[in-house]
């Protein structure tokens, strides 16, 4: 079973970690894990520009070094980064060094001030070295883009069923999202800025 909202007990284990932002503002951030690549991300970028609305994408630094000129993309359109690893690393099965090895090589080509761990997991060990370092961005709203099992109407519906002030929105750059992001990226964006909410980035 997918849960769009995290549970409260992830609060405690990570306390320092940001799920949601200002609660009196009407302010919301769209976020994108795992790319760049060819096969999604332009077609994300094309949409967020006809839609003048900002994100901010968690990249994965060999998808940076092999789209070099998407990951510019990004930046030169507005965008903010941030790190999610070289390799896409799942930090509960791998060694702390191994792990901050991986992060700090992927910081060499994002600079970036914010971190999210892949699989929104680690240990509290890598989180306290890296919170000295980083913003920990988890998310309010996780839309269940990457899963077979969700249809793309049913990932629209999680998206703006559950979006309030502050959400942290997650959709996904990466070949399993594709088909649920095309059809419920869009009418996410349009039905929420008739709600009146203002997208922001993370920086």
């Amino acid at each position: 079973m997918h849960f769009v909202r995290p549970f409260f007990i992830l609060n405690y284990i990570y306390p320092k970690a940001i799920w949601r932002k200002e609660k009196d503002k009407n302010n919301i951030y769209l976020t994108f894990d795992d790319g760049p690549i060819p096969e999604i991300t332009p077609w994300i970028l094309d949409c967020l520009k006809e839609k003048d609305v900002k994100a901010t994408f968690f990249c994965v630094g060999e998808n940076i070094k092999k789209n070099p000129e998407i990951f510019k993309r990004i930046l030169d359109e507005g965008h903010a980064v941030g790190n999610h690893t070289y390799n896409h690393l799942r930090g509960w099965n791998t060694d702390d060094k191994e792990y901050l090895d991986n992060i700090y090589k992927c910081q060499e080509l994002t600079q970036t001030t914010l971190f999210r761990p892949p699989y929104g997991r680690a240990k509290k060990s890598q989180m306290s070295i890296l919170e000295n370092d980083f913003q920990i961005i988890m998310w309010d709203v996780l839309t269940g883009d990457y899963d077979y099992k969700i249809s793309p109407e049913q990932c629209f519906k999680n998206c703006i069923d559950y979006c309030r002030n502050g959400s942290i929105i997650v959709y996904h750059d990466n070949i399993k999202a594709i088909n649920n992001v095309k059809f419920a990226l869009p009418k996410s964006i349009d039905y929420l800025l008739n709600q009146g909410f203002q997208f922001k980035t993370l920086i």
